[in-house]
């Protein structure tokens, strides 16, 4: 992932690396949410108390509990790890475990993070790697505890943890500058995964019913009427309602939408025929025709 420097940058001739969590993905078939095995985040010799709270925070974000550090600073809880992990303090960071990067190896399909990555198949270490959209497609197929593993700000993983590792992912980003802070590099990557992790969110569902098909009609039946009541010639007639038709093909109205224009239409029309009724009572012009 886009390189992990404590909140400052990683020089790239060096060795910065994101890792990751834990992502129990899933079964072959995606399962539900609630069934399959969530991440864990592991975080390796963390520097900065504030970066552990701020990954706590973004787990709790995306559906994530289980945090593991790997030799972390102390966390005192009037310090920046709980000032920056929000409700995250309340479970995430108080429960999180301390364990040796050895135990993770062992007991978890391994991810390992990393902003800078083998060009080619050269670096055995770095290569190949997946970007977060590409992990979570393959974390779909894999039915194990599995950990995401971000590494120190300064240097990240270095090139031997990350040879101990199943998987490197790498968050695409400007060449000029990929390494990314610690805590901004496990949101962006855990935001990717959330399909994998989030049960629902705050978001209210957005599918969208088309309207039934006789209101559609009656729709494309007033505009017609109302093209004709502009004065329009036949052939502009024609040209405008199947551009109409085709707009409101690739837009899928709503039956509120469609109800909204064909009140607007009908209204329309009304007063087009009420105009054309006076003008022929008082022998007015008509709305000026093409």
């Amino acid at each position: 992932m886009s390189g992990v420097d404590e909140g400052d940058e990683t020089d790239r001739t060096e060795d910065p690396t994101h890792a990751g969590t834990d992502a129990d993905a899933g079964a072959n078939t995606d399962p539900d949410p609630q069934t399959r095995r969530k991440p864990v985040v592991v975080v390796v010799e963390p520097e900065t108390p504030g970066n552990v709270g701020t990954i706590a925070r973004a787990m709790k974000n995306f559906g994530l509990s289980d945090l593991k550090l790997v030799d972390p600073p102390e966390l005192k809880e009037d310090g920046e790890a709980y000032g920056f992990a929000g409700h995250a303090r309340e479970d995430v960071l108080p429960n999180a475990d301390e364990v040796t990067f050895d135990e993770i190896v062992a007991n978890y399909h391994t991810v390992g993070t990393t902003a800078i990555t083998g060009e080619d198949d050269q670096s055995h270490e770095r290569f190949p790697f997946k970007t977060p959209v590409e992990l979570r497609e393959s974390l779909k197929t894999v039915d194990a505890p599995t950990a995401i593993v971000f590494g120190r700000e300064g240097r990240g993983l270095n090139n031997e943890e990350l040879s101990q590792l199943d998987e490197v992912c790498s968050i695409p980003a400007d060449d000029d500058y990929p390494v990314l802070n610690l805590g901004q590099a496990a949101t962006v990557l855990l935001y990717e995964l959330r399909d994998l992790t989030v049960d629902e969110t705050q978001l209210p569902d957005t599918a969208v019913t088309r309207a039934p098909e006789p209101d559609v009609e009656r729709f494309h039946e007033f505009f017609g009427d109302f093209l004709e009541a502009t004065g329009q010639r036949e052939h502009h007639r024609d040209k405008n309602a199947l551009l109409v038709r085709r707009l409101l093909g690739r837009a899928h109205p709503t039956e509120r939408e469609i109800h909204s224009l064909l009140g607007t239409f009908r209204k329309a029309n009304v007063k087009l025929e009420h105009a054309d009724h006076l003008a022929a009572k008082y022998d007015e012009p008509v709305y000026p025709r093409e």
